[in-house]
């Protein structure tokens, strides 16, 4: 699957030849912090000419314990993250956890991350795709690359043909990630 740029607003250095740059704080926890690790991220990449989206957690739905913290509001984050985008004129992209969540997102961010371990949900891939947003979908540990076409082709049943995969390791072992590169070339393939 190859990525296109040119269906991205706000992305530069496309033609650096660079890989891209997904980058950014866990979690949104509020302005003072995320707006200067974006704008230091950018000052970086441009110098070094890497295309560069913002990546920041609206809110973290998947941590281990109760009392971790999960985000600052929904609306009060992703407006943040608008904000960022605004401002520094770059393309951000949010992970979702559910349908509601791919609508809520759509209206503030330019890409959706599908998180790995919900790499399989139809309901969440099928409203992601609906949005018309680009979708990066994350290889979940327990899924091989060749098995992402899967995944790709819900998103794509809806039309949408912007979607790109990230590798994110397979377990080997409880909380040992490792990534397989082979998967790389795989998911490559698909699309």
């Amino acid at each position: 699957m190859k990525f296109n740029f040119d269906r991205l607003p706000k992305i530069k250095h496309t033609d650096s030849n660079n890989f891209f740059l997904l980058a950014g704080p866990c979690v949104i926890e509020d302005e003072e912090m995320a707006y200067p690790i974006a704008k230091h991220i950018l000052e970086i990449t441009d110098r070094l000419e890497v295309p560069f989206i913002f990546k920041a957690s609206y809110k973290k739905a998947n941590r281990s314990r109760l009392d971790s913290f999960s985000g600052i509001g929904d609306e009060r984050a992703l407006k943040i993250l608008k904000d960022i985008s605004e401002k520094l004129d770059i393309p951000v992209v949010t992970d979702i956890h559910s349908a509601e969540e791919a609508r809520l997102a759509a209206g503030y961010v330019d890409v959706l991350q599908i998180p790995a371990f919900l790499c399989r949900q139809t309901e969440l891939l099928l409203a992601a795709g609906r949005t018309g947003k680009f979708v990066n979908i994350k290889k979940g540990q327990f899924v091989s690359g060749e098995a992402m076409r899967f995944a790709v082709g819900k998103v794509q049943s809806t039309g949408n043909e912007n979607i790109w995969l990230t590798e994110r390791g397979n377990m080997f072992g409880y909380g040992d990630l490792v990534v397989d590169y082979r998967n790389i070339p795989a998911m490559q393939n698909i699309g």
